[in-house]
């Protein structure tokens, strides 16, 4: 018997790329890749460590399908890591964001049960003008 869910879930995650998503440049060390990703916000409820909690935003969220994030030299999809980076082309400028852990929480996190989207949290860095 086949896993609706597992379909469905697929069916979503390539839909997601396609239509609503946008190639960004990933990068670990000197290698990189292009994968799609679609871009986001998350709230985050986090710890303060004085017994409350703060309510923090991430900067941007890149939803990147997990079977694309593979570097060259790789055979496997890598787990992403605080301080890898996010590169994304805007209409005048490429923006750099890295990979961040925010408050408690971890840098990053599946999308689905199936874990077929990882969402990564990423706080920006910079962003570098075209000439």
């Amino acid at each position: 018997m086949s896993d609706m869910l597992a379909e469905a879930l697929a069916f979503l995650t390539e839909q997601l790329s396609a239509n609503v998503s946008q190639l960004v440049t990933y990068a670990r060390d000197d290698r990189s890749v292009d994968v799609p990703a679609t871009l986001g916000r998350k709230v985050l409820k986090v710890d303060d460590g004085a017994g409350g909690i703060r309510i923090m935003w991430t900067d941007m969220d890149f939803l990147i399908p997990a079977a694309s994030l593979i570097l060259p030299g790789d055979t496997e999809p890598l787990t992403p890591a605080e301080g890898d980076q996010v590169f994304i082309v805007m209409p005048y400028d490429v923006q750099r964001f890295e990979v961040f852990p925010f408050g408690n929480e971890p840098p990053w996190r599946w999308s689905d049960p199936k874990q077929t989207m990882l969402r990564v949290h990423t706080k920006y860095i910079d962003a570098e003008q075209f000439t």
